[in-house]
């Protein structure tokens, strides 16, 4: 099985916290830099369980991106597209106590990517595509999408990966763009299925956190046992192993992400 993923490689930096941060002060933390990036993660996921992985992304010529890309190929993700000046993108997750997370986001050159700059070899052997959210809330990158969308053999996949994103672009300008996506398949947690106003897809996975996930076919199956290191990245984790295996490798994904620091495996 190949699957391409579309949309982000960056540089992921991950702190996790000891304590709160102080105001002018210095607190210690662990940390932990690599690849990352929504789309990234899905494939070096997919990759770790055993398919063939590929990411569609465009990349900045700095240090971040060669160390982000040298990364996701030591993971086994193959990395197309064009590498231009500029920058690559940075995400830092800040991890406090308990594992909640907060995040800093720079896309750099990544939204950039444009449908002209698609390689149609890229795309034509793939079984599944599965495109980032976040690809479709900037241009012109969500053509790119769409473009990726015609040249795909296979089975296309979406995460819609932020309410607050989605609410800031325009819920019905966002539903429209995924309706000229027309995924076979959609990732979604609650907030996004709300103001989204339902998941226009015919087979969707809900995800619930800590409480599992709900199938399109109205199954809901319990999360897998974890002890909780760092949440980032863990609906990638579960992406990916639906899409290489189904609901509970999905579930095994997103138990081991949480157990470590990062968003890859």
């Amino acid at each position: 099985m190949l699957i391409c993923t579309l949309g982000d490689l960056l540089l992921d930096v991950i702190v996790r916290l000891e304590t709160p941060l102080a105001p002018d002060g210095d607190v210690p933390a662990a940390t932990r830099t690599g690849a990352g990036g929504q789309a990234a993660n899905v494939a070096a996921w997919a990759a770790a369980l055993g398919a063939e992985a590929r990411v569609v992304c465009k990349l900045g010529d700095d240090a971040a991106g060669a160390l982000a890309r040298a990364d996701a190929e030591a993971l086994g993700v193959d990395v197309r597209g064009p590498v231009v000046p500029g920058r690559t993108g940075v995400v830092v997750s800040l991890v406090g106590p308990g594992a909640a997370r907060t995040m800093a986001s720079d896309r750099g050159v990544a939204p950039e990517l444009a449908p002209e700059e698609l390689d149609p070899a890229w795309l034509e052997r793939c079984d599944v595509l599965h495109v980032s959210g976040y690809a479709l809330l900037r241009e012109p990158i969500a053509q790119a999408a769409l473009r990726a969308r015609e040249l795909a053999p296979g089975r296309v996949s979406l995460d819609l990966s932020s309410a607050a994103d989605i609410a800031a672009y325009g819920p019905q300008r966002f539903r429209e763009l995924v309706e000229r996506l027309a995924p076979d398949l959609v990732f979604a947690n609650e907030d996004e299925r709300v103001v989204l106003g339902g998941l226009p897809a015919p087979e969707w996975v809900l995800k619930l956190g800590e409480r599992g996930i709900l199938l399109s076919s109205g199954e809901e199956l319990p999360a897998h046992p974890a002890e909780v290191v760092d949440t980032t990245g863990a609906g990638d984790a579960l992406a990916a192993g639906y899409l290489v295996a189904g609901p509970e490798a999905a579930l095994d994904a997103a138990a081991r992400c949480v157990g470590r620091m990062g968003a890859t495996p």
